[in-house]
């Protein structure tokens, strides 16, 4: 089992040591580096089974990681709702999941150019023409894998479910 960790791709000299992972898992024959990347806000099944349909692709699941300020610019000021190093450590406590690479960057294309994945994964609702990353693995030779995702399973429906809630909870007169 090899060990888990994280870098952040914005850090030189934590790009480095990812670099000489990479360069170390390469070495053993048979080796496939698989790439998914995303917010991971409030981790739900419909994360867990993506990402097990991902880690299935290959030999070690490197996710890269929206950092919180690239959330937030992603997804709103009031995103995300769980820190960076708590959804990281999230992650990392996953079977499923070796690394985390957190990334500031609007997209993940430099992390997937410099970690050239041997597969790289995105959820079917993706038109591979849409995906960041997609033609590039796909012109060293790389797989593109669109993942089956859980209809109604996100974050931000969580989000409007417990908003939902709490309004039903107040209008009732529970809330106090």
């Amino acid at each position: 089992m090899t060990e888990k960790n994280a870098f952040h791709f914005s850090n030189q000299s934590s790009r480095r040591e990812l670099g000489n992972l990479l360069k170390e898992l390469r070495g053993r024959a048979g080796f496939k580096v698989v790439f998914t990347n995303g917010c991971f806000d409030i981790l739900h099944v419909g994360h867990l089974r993506y990402l097990k349909q991902a880690r299935a692709c290959g030999s070690y699941l490197i996710i890269g990681l929206n950092t919180d300020s690239s959330v937030s610019r992603n997804k709103g000021p009031r995103r995300p709702v769980v820190s960076e190093s708590e959804r990281a450590e999230l992650l990392l406590g996953l079977e499923c999941v070796d690394c985390v690479v957190y990334f500031d960057e609007e997209t993940p294309k430099d992390i997937i150019e410099f970690i050239k994945p041997d597969v790289l994964v995105k959820g079917a609702e993706y038109e591979e023409k849409d995906i960041v990353g997609a033609s590039f693995v796909r012109s060293y030779g790389g797989e593109l894998v669109r993942a089956k995702m859980i209809e109604n399973s996100s974050t931000t429906n969580i989000i409007e479910k417990i908003l939902q809630l709490e309004n039903t909870a107040v209008i009732k007169g529970e809330k106090k």
